[in-house]
């Protein structure tokens, strides 16, 4: 399928739930789609797609709504900003998630949850089912930073204890 296929169809899923066809909700599936990867509110209405759209608070309203109607997914810390992706049919994504800085990138692997959901709908008889999984950590880029730190800490420490001592290395 193609962007403009794709789009369609996510209109199409938003009429169905009774959300009408706006040209910010075209330009954020858009957006989304052309960057393949999830962005966040301000990401999204600095777009150059949206920002001469909307403003930032219609972004979030529109962001809130297509959330509620099952077309999108926020991701993240609570705390941190927020992640914005589509949910679109046949394509599974999991994502891997700081707890130092909130960034995020996507999982590159096989899920591993795929077989136990294809199991629990066949034991229990639900249907449509699915599930969202989010890896927590630290980052390459901040574990290297609290590896920094440590070490400058430590060497703060031994100096001090040196002046402390009474000892100098002069």
């Amino acid at each position: 399928m193609n962007t403009e296929e794709i789009v369609e169809e996510l209109i199409q899923r938003c009429r169905t739930k009774g959300l009408r066809r706006t040209k910010a909700m075209e330009q954020l599936f858009h957006t989304l789609l052309e960057a393949k990867r999830p962005m966040t509110l301000n990401e999204l209405s600095q777009s150059p797609r949206l920002e001469q759209q909307c403003d930032k608070a219609t972004v979030f309203r529109l962001l809130q709504r297509l959330i509620i109607t099952g077309v999108m997914r926020r991701l993240g810390l609570h705390e941190r900003a927020a992640y914005f992706t589509l949910l679109l049919p046949d394509v599974h994504q999991d994502y891997l998630i700081c707890t130092d800085c909130g960034s995020i990138e996507q999982v590159k692997a096989p899920c591993p949850v795929h077989e136990l959901e294809e199991e629990l709908r066949q034991n229990t008889g639900f249907t449509n089912l699915y599930h969202e999984l989010e890896f927590f950590g630290t980052c390459p880029d901040c574990d290297k930073s609290e590896q920094s730190e440590k070490i400058a800490s430590s060497a703060d420490c031994k100096m001090s204890d040196c002046q402390h001592s009474g000892h100098s290395n002069h």
